[in-house]
Formats: structure tokens, sequence, C-alpha cells
């Protein structure tokens, strides 16, 4: 019967991930999939979550199915998050926020219901762009494009390209944004390029579709939300996808939302009941308990605070992480300039590396990043940045 059907190729970064699961060596590095780990190698259980599940289960009652929309503290708590609690948007009601399956679930929702409402638009997304990216709106029906971003050359960005490919895109095109710690590169527009970017995105009428999945490992939490805060202060109609996968370190409980902010309260209940068409369709209603572990610690003064200081922590880990690998690589590569490992933000940087060179690393050093070069700083730490960083500089070298 199934005879015809072709067989999966697999996604890059999982199967890379189960490649290094069964390589032997003892001295093997994992710096492909997007995962924080702590200074010993481990998936953290943040002191915060902890409490706040601990007490959760104090008290276990009923599990009824949640609204289509998701729990009304959940989605309150994501959106005072995302934009603070006092911002404009936030107090006159014109955001609708839907609690979804992790931010890849928020794609989906938000990607089938722009190709109801807006089905001859097409979609952007900057080049590269996280590979899930495409693959989410390709399968919503719509036609996947590029506009410039990364420079290679540089490591940074071609914010001018960038800028005058938004200024040619036709009205109503669905421009995929990201908010902070750009995957894969870890290259960020700065406030002032937003700021510039910000008009040409209302003068073309653009429909902005805001990533946010690293919230606080760039440079804070607020700070690594201005974009957001921009784009609605900018009098925008946008829509953003946030996790906490990262943030709370609850990677299997698939804690997202997707928020529209829109140019009133009686649009936003609008899309707010579309929405809610669009989960019903795809899965019905969405878990109770890690939203819940979320919205108590965002909720409640105490756990609130922790959390930002167990998430400031590993911000700087990583900034510690790029510190030693810049000065082993400077060390080994005189003349070399890696200035990029120190200006690319959050979990992930662009090495440089070609995929034969990527492929060399694996093989030869048993140091794991994806082809396209990228690799997961969160990956780094005590024990393996030296490790690492030799390693990257003898492969730079022999293949320069």
């Amino acid at each position: 019967m199934f005879k015809h059907i072709a067989p999966y190729a697999g996604d890059p970064i999982l199967t890379l991930n189960e490649s290094f699961g069964r390589d032997p060596r003892a001295h093997k590095i994992n710096l492909s999939i997007g995962i924080y780990f702590d200074d010993a190698g481990r998936l953290p259980v943040m002191a915060a979550v902890r409490e706040a599940e601990t007490a959760m289960l104090q008290n276990i009652a009923a599990r009824p199915y949640q609204p289509m929309e998701g729990a009304a503290n959940y989605r309150a708590a994501a959106q005072h998050l995302l934009f603070g609690a006092q911002h404009e948007a936030v107090t006159s009601g014109r955001i609708a926020t839907v609690q979804t399956i992790g931010g890849s679930g928020a794609l989906k929702v938000g990607g089938d219901f722009l190709q109801r409402f807006f089905p001859a638009s097409q979609v952007w997304v900057s080049d590269p762009t996280w590979d899930n990216h495409r693959a989410m709106f390709e399968g919503a029906g719509f036609a996947v494009q590029t506009y410039p971003y990364y420079d290679a050359a540089t490591g940074g960005l071609k914010f001018s390209e960038m800028l005058a490919a938004f200024g040619a895109l036709p009205e109503q095109s669905i421009v995929l944004l990201h908010a902070c710690c750009h995957n894969p590169t870890g290259v960020d527009l700065s406030a002032a390029q937003w700021a510039e970017l910000i008009p040409v995105i209302r003068a073309r009428r653009l429909i902005p579709y805001v990533d946010i999945a690293y919230q606080g490992f760039g440079d804070g939490i607020d700070e690594d939300a201005c974009a957001l805060r921009a784009l609605a202060d900018a009098g925008i109609t946008f829509f953003c996808a946030s996790s906490f996968s990262k943030s709370f370190s609850l990677y299997g409980e698939r804690c997202g939302a997707l928020s529209v902010v829109c140019p009133d309260a009686a649009q936003a209940e609008l899309v707010l009941g579309q929405l809610r068409a669009t989960v019903r369709k795809n899965y019905s209603s969405p878990p109770t308990h890690g939203g819940q572990i979320v919205a108590r610690v965002l909720q409640t003064p105490a756990l609130r605070a922790q959390w930002a200081a167990e998430l400031g922590a590993m911000r700087q880990r990583i900034h510690t992480m790029r510190s030693r690998l810049h000065a082993v690589l400077s060390a080994k590569l005189p003349g070399r300039n890696v200035d990029h490992f120190l200006t690319q933000r959050g979990m992930f940087s662009y090495t440089g590396l070609t995929p034969a060179q990527a492929d060399r690393l694996r093989e030869a050093h048993a140091v794991y990043v994806l082809r396209s070069g990228r690799m997961c700083v969160a990956g780094l730490n005590s024990s393996n940045v030296e490790a690492t960083a030799v390693a990257m500089a003898a492969v730079l070298a022999a293949q320069a």
C-alpha cells in the first residue's frame, strides 16, 4: 500500500544529534542541537521551576480540557512578559494571544490563519533562517522566499540590502523576523536598525511575523523584547510566536504562545475567535501542566525574580563561553578576525566553517556542529571550550 512513499531524509539538526548519540568516542562534544546545558554539561532544572511545580503537586486536581485558546493566566503572563504589563497594546486589549504547543505550534497556527485570510501573500524569511521556518510556511501553503541578511564576509548583517529588499516587497507580504538571538547566525538588528526598518514595514504595508524563542539570552528579558514593543508603539499589526522552552528549560512541556497585535480591541476579538477555530482544526486545545508552571513563576513575584536571576546567570555563562572561545581562537589563528563570536548574540553563532570543514571537525575531532557552520554556544562549558577552540583552529588552519 505504501510502496510509493518516499523515505524521509530526516531533519538536519535532529539527525546530526542522533549521530552524536551513536558516536562511541568519549571526548565527543555536541554543539549541534539548540539546547542550553549548564557548565557540567547537563540540562538544568531551574530552581524557580522546581519550586513552582512542587507547589502545584501539593494540590493535584481534576484535569479537564483547556479552552481552545488556552489558560487565561498563562496567556496574560505571556503578554506581560513580551510587551510589559502596562504597555498600551496590553491595557487596551488589542492583543489576541493563544497558548500553543511550543513556538512551532505558534508558527503553525499563525501560518494556517494567514493562509486562510491572506492567501495571495508570500512569506519572506532571512537568508539564512531556522530550517523549520521554511517548512512550516510551505506546509501552510505559502510560497517562501528569502531576503538578504547574513554577511559571510564580516560575520555581521547585510542591513542596507535587507532594508532595500523590504522596500521593494509587494504589500501584505509576510516577513519573518527574529526578535533577538537570531537562529542560526546569532546576528541581530540593533535598536537603531529596528527604528529604521519599522517605517519601511509601515510604508509598504507588510505583515511582520516575529519569532522570539530566546528572550533573555541576548541582552536581557526586556531588552530582547524591544523590537516587539517598538512595532506595537508604531501601530504596526503583527504576529509574534514565542516559546518558553529555552528560558524555562521546559523543552518537553512544549510551552508556547501566538500573539497578534491588532489595531484595536474589536479586531483583536475577531482575530482571537478565528485563532480558536484554527487551534480546533489542529490540536483542539493545548496541554495544561507546563503552561501552569510558567504562569505560576511569572505571576509570583518572588519566583519571577528568582527565575530572572537564573536566566541572567545562563546568559552570562554563554557570554563567558564566547569570550573564552574567542581568546583561544585568536591565539591559535593570529591575523584572523574572529570577533564575530563576541558580537553575535544568544545561543548560536555562525562559525564561518564550510560544510567540508564541519565534516572534518566532526570526523577528526568529534566536535559536532551543523554543516551550515552553526554552533550552539550553550553546549560549551569550562571542560570542553578549549578543546573545541583548538579543534576548530586546526580545521580552519588546515583548510584555509
